[in-house]
């Protein structure tokens, strides 16, 4: 076999190995999600997540790609790559847009009814997503922009889409009281968190790794190999920054915030875990586990009611990864903070806008009563856990 056709095999082999890395993610928010709510709306969450995961990428087939890679038509129609097979960067792209909205299901959980939420799910991978990546990723206005595998285009977008979602949306019932106190609802399934979390974990070594798009050569192999390291380093850093934190702030051992802590590391080394040495994912992953800690609390100060701190992991360490690009990387800080702040301007207002829509054509929330029943039986008609004593609250 000639060496460039050996190069195209290995390449295309290491994408859509990468790609299937990435879609274990998808049974990864299943999981962080469903053990996060309440036994009363874990079918619910189950249900979303596979839909989403199905309509997200089936939009992004017929013309999503095509709109983020300036192809002229439906079905992968006028784009062209070189070096692996088009099908199989396809199959990548693919696998990342379903991403972007599951970070804001476990956010909306709880009150919000799925075929609505579908609906914003369309808007989502067949314009929203594919703008803001055409613009980075595309060659667009904002290429530019370092974001390796989408602190930007994925945490940010999801995560602004999500913070308009949560303001329609209004807080769950109960969630805090007549005078303003928080009251905590805690996980229903610990083991599945667990599970959830660490799923997503290993589904970053192909989220972050795959992004270098090749693995053929030495100098390929390498970075594929400082990528993977630093990608897991930052996660380390932020579970072990927010177990500390958390342990000194209640002398307890929160397993939910230490895996948030590792995310929100995750996160904000996905923008540049390409361009950075051994030391500064270190710092990057540990700042973006405190950040996680601390802005759980802020937002439930102004009432954001957030069932599994999506907002705090992916919107906040999103905005931090892509900014730490221009701290420690020889990239301009004004230019990544255009691309936030463009992202921002572009995503939040539109979100908002469909969200409202939505809600005034068919109604986007749960009434009163099946909330306090559970989605279960009204969403799917089916109980997650049918021989256990539903909480009422």
């Amino acid at each position: 076999m000639a060496t460039l056709e050996l190069q195209f095999v290995i390449d295309t082999f290491f994408l859509l190995f990468a790609s299937v890395l990435i879609i274990l993610m998808a049974p990864g928010f299943a999981m962080l999600e469903a053990g996060l709510v309440r036994t009363k709306n874990v079918t619910t969450v189950l249900t979303g997540n596979v839909l989403l995961y199905a309509i997200c990428s089936f939009v992004f087939l017929i013309w999503g790609y095509n709109l983020m890679f300036g192809g002229s038509g439906l079905l992968l129609e006028g784009i062209s790559v070189e070096g692996y097979s088009p099908y199989a960067f396809f199959f990548f792209q693919m696998a990342f847009v379903s991403k972007t909205v599951s970070i804001m299901s476990g956010g909306v959980s709880e009150r919000i009814k799925i075929l609505p939420f579908m609906l914003f799910a369309v808007v989502m991978s067949g314009f929203i997503y594919p703008m803001i990546g055409n613009w980075i990723w595309g060659g667009g206005f904002l290429k530019d922009v370092h974001d390796l595998a989408g602190s930007t285009v994925i945490h940010s977008v999801g995560g602004w889409a999500l913070l308009a979602g949560i303001l329609v949306l209004g807080a769950r019932k109960g969630k805090y009281t007549a005078d303003g106190k928080i009251r905590p609802i805690p996980a229903s399934n610990i083991p599945l968190v667990t599970l959830g979390g660490l799923l997503l974990w290993i589904g970053w070594f192909g989220f972050n790794g795959g992004s270098a798009f090749n693995i053929s050569s030495k100098d390929a192999a390498n970075l594929v190999g400082l990528i993977i390291v630093n990608t897991n380093t930052a996660g380390l850093a932020g579970a072990i920054i927010a177990a500390i934190i958390v342990y000194l702030q209640y002398k307890k051992l929160d397993i939910t915030m230490i895996l948030n802590g590792a995310l929100g590391g995750l996160v904000a080394i996905t923008a540049g875990a390409d361009v950075v040495g051994l030391w500064e994912p270190i710092l990057i992953g540990a700042i973006g586990g405190a950040l996680v800690v601390f802005a759980v609390p802020f937002f439930d100060k102004f009432k954001i009611d957030d069932p599994v701190g999506a907002l705090s992991v992916h919107l906040v360490n999103g905005i931090w990864g892509t900014l730490a690009v221009g701290i420690f990387a020889d990239f301009s800080i004004l230019v990544q903070l255009k691309g936030i702040a463009i992202t921002a301007i572009f995503t939040f207002p539109i979100s908002f806008a469909i969200f409202m829509l939505i809600k005034k054509a068919i109604g986007l929330r749960s009434d009163e009563e099946h909330e306090y029943v559970g989605l279960d039986l009204e969403e799917c008609g089916i109980e997650a856990y049918p021989e256990f004593v539903k909480s009422k609250v």
